[in-house]
């Protein structure tokens, strides 16, 4: 037997880090996405012939706007009901039933399993059982696990599950439980969703897997993203083959410029790495963060944000990329003819920084003397909101490395013959 597994569609979800592209043929792809990333998931279930799609949770992002959202997942099941293909699915926590508010008769080759308690679902004739258990509210906190009915002999079994499972770093808690607990219910497949990311959790006798989302939303949904292809059989073990369904890819490209000597050596770095990621991602457009690190001679050259940007903007557009943002980490080398900077005053400016960056309300409250004085005239002028915690985070971390590439700037002679910092 083959199934198909996907989750996380989150179709119509905004996609974030786009206002820099504007209205550009770009920017209107990646808000189109979401949908071609389904498109291509009915796709992929119709070229390879599989006899049943497994949806585990969270197909729509919340309430839909308007009804088009749900017309258009009608229309790519009712592909699907056209081919013989029967859809089993579940509500996670975006999609719950305390969520969605409209509704669209779904076609009938699709079953939605019960949010009251676990289910399970049989086809005779594939010789097919699905167990599982929607999200009626949100926050689902407990564990489901225990409750799923036991494997039906003699019938491929397979469990549908919307959950973070213990040690999912990053997501939240929702209907947590261990791999064990999985494992423990003996079925062939277990299809899991909520996390974004694809990993197995119990690869044994008993085969559990994340398939990730179908298509990456912002900077940290980085890398191929898609659905997994399951071959399985009643009483044996899993197979499993990740299949690519996204339109666009995002990337984050952590480069250490520290060998780099100058402006020119770190454009030579970055140039090579966002070539790289567009040949990766195949046809696909790419959009990239850059985030350059490293103790390196070229620190001072780089303090320019709006330069240095500017210039890695046009390596984007040569390679076929679109640069979503440049962090730059970089701090002056200890041996690159500037002065010795005191350590412990060098850790003192770090903590002080990193302590702005990550309590945004420390952030705004350092700033809030200068945004009542002149916050409105300066967003009035396009300049800078003293209310953005992003921004405010930024020019933090700019402040740390101006203050550092300063303290440890090339001594130079002053006109009357002493020595200075630069």
């Amino acid at each position: 037997m083959r199934l198909v597994h996907a989750a996380d569609l989150h179709l119509d979800s905004p996609l974030l880090g786009l206002s820099r592209l504007g209205d550009s043929e770009l920017a209107d792809t990646l808000r189109r996405a979401t949908r071609r990333a389904c498109e291509n998931l009915v796709d992929l279930v119709v070229d390879d012939e599989a006899d049943a799609l497994l949806l585990a949770g969270d197909v729509y992002d919340g309430n839909w706007k308007d009804y088009a959202t749900g017309q258009f997942f009608v229309r790519q099941m009712s592909r699907l009901h056209d081919e013989g293909v029967p859809v089993f699915l579940i509500n996670g926590n975006h999609d719950a039933e305390s969520e969605i508010t409209r509704s669209l008769r779904l076609p009938p080759n699709v079953h939605r399993l019960s949010t009251e308690r676990p289910e399970t679902i049989t086809l005779d004739d594939l010789g097919l059982a699905v167990h599982g258990q929607g999200f009626a509210h949100r926050a689902v906190l407990e564990n489901l696990v225990p409750a799923y009915p036991d494997a039906i002999p003699g019938m491929v079994n397979v469990g549908l599950l919307h959950t973070s499972v213990q040690g999912a770093e990053g997501h939240d808690s929702y209907a947590p439980c261990a791999p064990e607990d999985l494992a423990t219910c003996g079925y062939e497949y277990f299809a899991l969703g909520h996390v974004h990311d694809r990993r197995t959790v119990c690869d044994g006798r008993h085969v559990a897997a994340f398939s990730g989302n179908l298509q990456g939303r912002h900077p940290r949904e980085t890398g191929a993203k898609g659905a997994l292809v399951v071959d399985v059989e009643a009483g044996g073990r899993a197979e499993l083959r990740h299949a690519v369904c996204d339109v666009a890819r995002w990337e984050h490209l952590r480069l250490d410029v520290s060998l780099a000597r100058d402006m020119d050596e770190v454009l030579v770095v970055v140039d090579a790495a966002l070539r790289t990621a567009c040949v990766d991602a195949g046809a696909r457009p790419v959009v990239a963060r850059v985030t350059l690190d490293g103790a390196s001679p070229a620190a001072a050259s780089l303090l320019d944000a709006e330069g240095l940007r500017a210039e890695i903007d046009l390596l984007a557009e040569k390679a076929g990329a679109a640069v979503e943002k440049v962090r730059n980490r970089t701090r002056p080398a200890a041996d690159d003819g500037g002065r010795p900077v005191d350590p412990d005053l060098a850790d003192a400016i770090a903590v002080a920084a990193a302590e702005l960056v990550s309590d945004p309300e420390r952030a705004a409250a350092f700033a809030l003397p200068l945004e009542k004085e002149v916050g409105r005239r300066l967003r009035g002028a396009g300049l800078l909101d003293l209310r953005d915690v992003d921004r405010l985070s930024g020019l933090a971390r700019r402040a740390e490395q101006e203050l550092l590439a300063h303290l440890a700037g090339p001594v130079r002679a002053d006109p009357d013959g002493t020595r200075a910092a630069g």
